[in-house]
């Protein structure tokens, strides 16, 4: 049973702070790590890998530094966003390569394990170079798994990846998880995460936002306050019949013509904001959510 902690790790390029006083405990299971691009998902990624030295606090991984820590490296595999740089390698090569470098007793078996378990046998003796973008996500994960490690890291492991080949890489991480491995992976995007996750890592803009259960941060994701911006007939009259209603916390006229809301009930405006129009003869002529990016919606939570 491995686990990797973050202990108030921070990490800056020059000037620039890419990772800010971040402290999280990866458990097994799976575990998703959550944030928009630019967040500083891949900076954690790649010092819980050992591929980069925080600028202050500590990765450990059972209790050990993974930086400088080579043995640690054989518990780990990592799936990096960034491509392949061995195009001209076959697939088949290239994860027997990973098998080599690990000192396995039998890489030709390990590779064709690990090759089989993503579905690439049949592809394998094609240079990676001719590969598609999905295929390529598919032996990265190969070569991660070909010596069965207990820790597993992926950095936005589906992307190029088709409907069906995602869901097999679903299951097979899920599997993974069930069986004890400390499997964590990072996305942007909200439904991966949903579909494979039940605890959650968030980080915006290099800090650690929230951490926790899915389903309970899904909620605050939900709950929060809403922007709209609203374009009628009368902007005064639905302005004037909005502000009574407890689901609507502020009005302000913008600039121009419209309406800036924000709505603290987002089932009761929903509702209600025709049956206004309606009522006082009012026409809507837009309605436009002004904040629904996940950006606005990580950065609520950092500001709770």
């Amino acid at each position: 049973m491995a686990e990797i902690v973050l202990d108030r790790v921070s990490r800056w390029f020059n000037n620039v702070v890419a990772v800010n006083d971040v402290t999280m405990r990866i458990t097994p299971g799976v575990t998703g790590l959550l944030g928009p691009n630019g967040a500083g998902k891949t900076t954690l990624m790649a010092m819980m890998s050992g591929f980069l030295a925080p600028s202050s606090g500590q990765v450990l991984l059972d209790g050990q530094p993974v930086w400088r820590h080579t043995d640690s490296y054989r518990s780990l595999g990592l799936v990096p966003e960034r491509e392949i740089s061995f195009g001209y390698l076959t697939g088949r090569r290239f994860v027997r390569a990973n098998a080599e470098l690990q000192g396995l007793d039998d890489p030709g078996a390990a590779t064709e394990q690990a090759l089989a378990r993503v579905d690439m046998v049949e592809p394998a003796d094609r240079r990676i170079g001719t590969y598609s973008k999905g295929m390529r996500q598919r032996v990265k994960i190969a070569a991660a798994l070909v010596h069965e490690p207990p820790v597993l890291l992926l950095d936005e492991p589906f992307n190029g990846v088709d409907p069906r080949q995602r869901l097999q890489l679903m299951d097979l991480l899920r599997e993974m998880g069930e069986d004890g491995r400390t499997i964590l992976f990072s996305s942007h995007i909200l439904e991966e995460v949903e579909r494979l996750a039940r605890h959650i890592e968030v980080v915006v803009a290099g800090r650690h936002a929230a951490s926790g259960d899915f389903s309970a941060i899904r909620r605050l994701m939900t709950d929060r306050p809403v922007q709209y911006f609203l374009r009628t007939s009368d902007d005064r009259a639905l302005a004037t019949a909005m502000v009574a209603d407890p689901s609507v916390r502020a009005v302000r006229f913008s600039t121009g013509r419209g309406l800036d809301v924000e709505v603290s009930d987002l089932g009761t405006f929903v509702h209600a904001l025709p049956v206004w129009a309606r009522d006082h003869d009012i026409t809507l002529l837009e309605v436009t959510p002004s904040d629904e990016s996940l950006e606005s919606v990580f950065s609520y939570l950092v500001s709770r």
